[in-house]
This record gives structure tokens, C-alpha cells and sequence, in this order.
């Protein structure tokens, strides 16, 4: 099972690091205005905390120690299209993370923390991503300033 509590924390990285962007990121669209934004974001921070709960939970259950130190590193972007791509940027990583974990679990033959990194995998891809790409299409198609007058509350 130290293998997959390995895998599991190297997966809580991407989640504690997630927590930390999109906090800032949420920070940041209170500060400026983008209402709508903030709230989105905030949210899926807040998303991001639950899956990271889960996580832990799995690793104290196995008998490892979730490593809370480490994160990867959080961008430092300071424009509302620049960040909404490193935030999906940042979901894919974690997605391809996720595939890999899921396939060693399986290998493993640990089905419940396999049970575990697909639902997050369902979120990471089927909400987060996708949302994020769809803001990043929205900004493409009506311009930046039509997308942030949307967005003000």
C-alpha cells in the first residue's frame, strides 16, 4: 500500500496547489469587481478542498501521513484571461495525474481508491475543464471586455 500512498499524495499536491490558485485567483475578481468570477471561483476552491479531504482521509486510512508542505507552483498571473488558462492548465495536469494514479490503483488492485480518483477525475474533467475552457471560448468570441462586463455583479 506505499505505493498508493505515494501516488495519493503526489495527487494531494495537485489538490492543495489547486486550493491555492483559485483562492488567489478568487481573491483577485473580488478585488476587481468581476462578481460572477469570484463567486465561480471560490467555488471551485472550495471543490478542490473536498477533494483533497478525500484524499487525506484515504491516505490516514491506509496507514500513511498526507504530506499537507507540498505544493507545485502558483502562477503569479495578474489578467483574468491569462489566469482562467493557467487554472485549466493546471486541471489537465491534475486529469493526467489522476489516469495514471487510477491505472496503478487498478494494477493494485485497490478498487476503492481507484473508486476515489475517478470521481475526482469526473469533476476535474467534466466540471472544472470544462468550465474553464468554456470561459476561455467565451472570451475568444465576444472579446475580453463583453466577457468581463458579464461577469460584474
Amino acid at each position: 500500500m506505499t505505493t498508493i500512498v505515494t501516488a495519493l499524495n503526489e495527487l494531494l499536491k495537485w489538490e492543495l496547489t489547486s486550493i491555492d490558485q483559485y483562492t488567489r485567483n478568487a481573491a483577485f475578481y473580488d478585488d476587481w469587481g468581476y462578481t460572477k468570477l469570484h463567486e465561480r471561483i471560490a467555488h471551485e476552491a472550495d471543490d478542490e478542498r473536498g477533494h483533497a479531504q478525500l484524499l487525506i482521509d484515504r491516505i490516514i486510512f491506509l496507514g500513511g501521513k498526507p504530506n499537507m508542505n507540498d505544493r507545485y507552483e502558483v502562477t503569479n498571473e495578474v489578467d483574468v484571461a491569462a489566469m482562467l488558462a493557467s487554472d485549466l492548465t493546471l486541471e489537465l495536469n491534475n486529469a493526467k495525474a489522476l489516469k495514471k494514479n487510477i491505472a496503478l490503483c487498478e494494477a493494485e488492485r485497490d478498487f476503492v481508491s481507484r473508486q476515489i480518483l475517478v470521481q475526482i477525475l469526473k469533476d476535474t474533467e467534466e466540471d472544472h475543464a470544462y468550465w474553464l475552457q468554456q470561459q476561455l471560448r467565451l472570451i475568444e468570441t465576444l472579446g475580453l471586455e463583453l466577457y468581463l462586463q458579464a461577469q460584474l455583479g
